[in-house]
């Protein structure tokens, strides 16, 4: 019997391939991220192309890398705008809830703000192009209702998160300088020195500042974390927490603040060229933060115990009078002020940008000022079935990609983008700030921090219970439960069950949580208890007592 040549036999299995055989080894490629396959079969002219090639040489096509150079920096974007003053009270969970529970609750809460944010990135996939801010997906997604909900939460978490920079920076500031002002002075003085970079029309934060801001807060930890390790030598061991419900579930405010992401995602992903890379980007990230928040956490407790109520910059201040820290021991001046300072440059760089969002927002509603050059995100709208299929979403992953590369990408997006419809066209964001708008937009914005010095000085003894409540109501809105339910609105019909529960399960938990934690905590901002326990979260044994005090110990 004759065999057939090697071209017989390639025509013979090209004859033999169908479309629909292509269509699902698109599908398959997609799954081991082979992105040149899937736009192959993008168009019909492409897939007859297809058809003549030989699958031998689709199947050699090169895997793409797991991590480019534009990866990298759309990474250090995210990292820049997550790392913050949350992880301050990282010691802090460990002490209300001790190792075990803190580490599940920790992980829990890694899980739920990486699927939050990859949620974020898989829906601004299936979205049309009008689509550009937070408020346009959750219009896109749930209607009035979703932009609503979109809105509020986000002007709410750049409002909120300010107040708690006041007040940290008013307290930080007394502790520099005991005796020169009150935190009330300080607070209004810090504003003031903040309030010509508010006043920038289209601040715009660049790399290196953000690097300096992510800087200082790492460096600030580090040097505390060493600081009560070095106080703390050669301790015993360490008491263990007095476990309740309501301590345990505090926990969930400071947590959901250290790891709010969600309203920097879409202005990163309509940055980037390939915006099917964002999920690993976004988890990539996350999940290397949660390793750092680990090790912090997980160190400083090994020394502490519960006997750290909070701030970790609190644990290491020493007393005016005796010189000596809450936990006994006295710490070396020179690093506690260095810590101040890291700290201080981190809050003076973030206030300013982190209000530029609600900054766009008040103007659009108040000024009628950054309306979408597109008429309605609406007119764009897709239908889901028409997004679906592996075709369809090659297609529009192609045309993406195309867009995006035509773009004028930023070198650095930060939480100042969020609400910025003319991300890649800055002499349109300038020119609504001219004319008539000059004077209009200076006087709100200083409103706007009147405002929120007023309820700094107010809430200026309450700093922990501020960050709770920002961290368990808008922030958790914004980070987790709004992005999932999105998900789960336009991806319902083809999500797997396997996905569906662990989403829901996420959903419920943290609401459950997020309102449990935001009424207690605004219980305690508005009518704070006279408890005046010096450490709370442990067993009565140890409640006012240091259980390990190394300056009475070697001075014995």
């Amino acid at each position: 019997m004759r065999v057939p040549c090697r071209g017989c036999r390639c025509a013979a299995l090209r004859s033999a391939v169908t479309t629909a055989d292509l269509t699902a080894l698109a599908s398959a490629f997609s799954l081991l991220d082979l992105p040149a396959s899937a736009k192959v079969f993008s168009t019909r002219a492409t897939r007859d192309h297809a058809l003549s090639a030989s699958p031998i040489a689709v199947l050699a096509m090169p895997r793409k890398a797991f991590f480019t150079a534009e990866d990298a920096k759309a990474a250090f974007n995210l990292f820049c705008c997550v790392y913050g003053i949350g992880t301050l009270g990282m010691p802090g969970n460990f002490s209300r809830a001790g190792p075990f529970i803190a580490v599940i609750a920790m992980a829990f809460m890694a899980f739920a703000n990486v699927y939050g944010a990859v949620a974020i990135c898989r829906v601004m996939l299936l979205a049309p192009a009008s689509v550009k801010t937070y408020g346009d997906l959750g219009e896109w997604c749930m209607g009035k209702t979703g932009r609503y909900l979109s809105v509020v939460s986000q002007m709410a978490n750049c409002l909120l998160v300010p107040c708690v920079f006041l007040v940290l920076g008013g307290t930080l500031l007394d502790g520099l300088f005991p005796g020169a002002f009150s935190a009330t002075t300080w607070i209004i003085l810090m504003a003031l020195t903040c309030l010509p970079v508010c006043l920038v029309p289209t601040l715009k934060e660049g790399a290196g500042a953000a690097f300096a801001g992510c800087m200082g807060t790492i460096i600030t930890d580090v040097i505390g974390v060493a600081v009560v390790m070095h106080g703390m030598r050669g301790h015993p061991s360490i008491p263990k927490p007095d476990l309740n419900f309501k301590q345990v579930a505090g926990a969930f405010g400071n947590l959901a603040l250290a790891y709010g992401a969600g309203i920097v995602i879409p202005a990163l992903q309509r940055q980037h060229s390939d915006p099917t890379r964002m999920p690993r980007v976004v988890g990539v990230t996350m999940t290397l933060i949660s390793v750092l928040f680990l090790i912090l956490a997980s160190t400083a407790y090994s020394a502490i115990g519960c006997q750290i109520s909070g701030n970790l910059l609190y644990a290491i201040y020493p007393d005016s009078e005796t010189g000596l820290t809450t936990l006994g021991f006295a710490s070396d001046w020179g690093m506690v002020v260095l810590a101040y300072l890291f700290m201080q440059l981190h809050i003076t760089i973030a206030f300013s940008v982190i209000l530029n969002p609600a900054f766009y927002i008040a103007e659009r509603i108040v000024l009628g000022m950054h309306k979408s050059p597109v008429a309605d995100v609406e007119n764009n709208l897709l239908n889901y079935a028409d997004v679906s299929t592996p075709a369809d979403g090659a297609e529009r992953s192609e045309k993406l990609s195309h867009t995006s590369r035509a773009s004028k990408r930023r070198s650095f997006i930060s939480v100042a983008d969020n609400e910025n419809v003319h991300l890649d066209d800055p002499e349109a964001e300038a020119a609504e700030y001219r004319g008539t708008n000059a004077i209009k937009y200076v006087i709100l914005r200083v409103i706007i921090i009147t405002i929120l010095v007023i309820a700094s000085v107010i809430l200026k003894d309450h700093f922990h219970d501020l960050a709770d409540f920002a961290g368990a109501s808008c922030i958790t809105v914004n980070s987790i439960l709004l992005p999932i339910t999105f998900l789960l609105k336009k991806k319902w019909n083809v999500m797997p069950i396997w996905e569906k529960i662990p989403a829901i399960t996420v959903v419920v938990v943290c609401f459950c949580l997020g309102c449990y934690v935001t009424y207690t905590s605004g219980k305690n901002l508005f009518s704070p208890s006279d408890d005046d326990t010096a450490f709370p979260f442990c067993a009565p044994e140890y409640e006012n007592t240091v259980y390990y005090n190394y300056t009475a110990e070697h001075d014995n």
